[in-house]
């Protein structure tokens, strides 16, 4: 099943802590159905130091979400909306906003 959202897509949380926050995809695992959001759902990992290159410490990064806590977000409508996928007139296919019936884009 092809997934509704990609890499470089703006999307906006539903669900969870950071509801409502938006942010850019970072990365999608198909595989397990997860995203990772920019900016958006912190973690921090405990490292221990790896000889004189990899200093130890506490750092924060993006942890990864469930698809189906995430909707695509849509500027014109300015919130998350279901997306649908319409075939154009040269046999292209485009996905829809189901909110306001426009292309998005293809960032």
């Amino acid at each position: 099943m092809g997934l509704k959202i990609r890499k470089g897509d703006t999307v906006m949380v539903i669900a969870g802590d950071d509801k409502g926050r938006t942010g850019r995809v970072l990365s999608v695992d198909e595989a397990k159905g997860r995203v990772i959001v920019e900016k958006v759902n912190f973690v921090k990992r405990h490292t221990k130091a790896r000889g004189q290159m990899k200093q130890g410490g506490i750092l924060e990064k993006e942890a990864p979400i469930h698809l189906s806590n995430v909707m695509l977000y849509d500027p014109k409508a300015g919130r998350g909306v279901r997306v649908g996928v319409r075939t154009a007139k040269d046999g292209t296919r485009e996905r829809v906003s189901r909110a306001t019936g426009d292309t998005l884009s293809k960032e």
